[in-house]
């Protein structure tokens, strides 16, 4: 597969991920703020631009700065309308590859973005969700699975295990965690998984623990990292008998691994951290898979653990 059209399946994959995730996680803030009146906004506010890696901006942190900041401006890197515009960059890069229904699907999503602007946030966040559900949804209806749909979800499973440890640092971070860990397990759309699998019980040890660990709920960052494992496997063709020449999956395997077979108690007591060197981790397999599989790589830098 040529490298050119390799990299833009798997940037489409992270582009719509991270759409659909930075929706997830305004839509965590906002309900924390409106449910925990006790909260101190600039802090808590201060403390997602810093898990979403936003350093330099203007302004008092608060609740529109953040929605301008992480979904509204296109011109912020990390913005909701940010990602769905590179989206469709990187799409029609790859347009003679992509399904008319993809490419339709993506395009408009892009077009209905000033509208989608225009509503209230938690029905924008919605949009977004939905409309990035709908185009994974066709991706898996219409895409072979030969090496471009290898690259597509390799994306999407790195930039979910990234997004799901910011998620999990801004969940630690609330001063209401008896708000934030039920929220943040509805905003994954895990909240009826995690009832059923621990029998009623409502903990934030426990929601952390399924968010981290459970193999069978695909947002979880164990069976993220899995997924992502797997896509690399399919794409190495050398039948190494031994060890792992490629790098990226060296790297993720690691991270999986150490988050499996540590003691749970280590791994939440300082959840923030864990989650940065999670989010290193990703950053470093995204370069190994540019270095060894993109002959031309696009300018994507790192920003205070944010891929741009």
């Amino acid at each position: 597969m040529l490298s050119r059209i390799a990299q833009s399946l798997f940037w489409i994959g992270r582009y719509l991920e991270r759409a659909d995730d930075t929706a997830r996680i305004l839509d965590v803030q906002m309900q924390v703020l409106i449910e925990d009146p006790g909260m101190d906004e600039r802090t808590s506010c201060e403390q997602l631009l810093s898990v979403m890696g936003v350093e330099d901006y203007t302004g008092i942190p608060n609740r529109w700065l953040i929605l301008d900041l992480l979904a509204h401006n296109a011109d912020s890197p990390v913005s909701i309308a940010a990602a769905i515009g590179a989206a469709r960059e990187s799409a029609r890069r790859a347009r003679e590859t992509l399904s008319t229904d993809i490419w339709a699907a993506i395009n408009t999503t892009w077009r209905g973005l000033s509208a989608a602007q225009a509503m209230r946030p938690p029905e924008m966040f919605t949009w977004v969700r939905n409309r990035t559900a709908m185009i994974s949804g066709i991706a898996d209806s219409t895409m072979s699975r030969d090496e471009g749909w290898q690259f597509y979800m390799l994306g999407r499973s790195i930039e979910r295990v990234d997004m799901t440890a910011r998620l999990l640092s801004t969940a630690a971070l609330a001063s209401g965690p008896q708000v934030a860990w039920p929220t943040t397990l509805r905003a994954c759309g895990a909240y009826e998984s995690f009832i059923r699998a621990y029998r009623g019980i409502e903990a934030d040890r426990q929601a952390a623990e399924f968010l981290l660990l459970d193999r069978w709920f695909p947002r979880s960052i164990v069976s993220s990292l899995a997924q992502a494992e797997k896509a690399l496997t399919k794409l190495e063709s050398s039948g190494q008998r031994s060890g792992f020449s490629d790098e990226a999956q060296r790297l993720l395997g690691r991270a999986r691994t150490e988050l499996e077979y540590r003691p749970l108690a280590d791994i939440v007591f300082d959840l923030p951290v864990e989650m940065e060197r999670l989010q290193r981790s990703c950053a470093a397999a995204s370069d190994a898979v540019s270095a060894r599989y993109f002959a031309e790589s696009e300018a994507h830098t790192w920003r205070g653990g944010v891929l741009l």
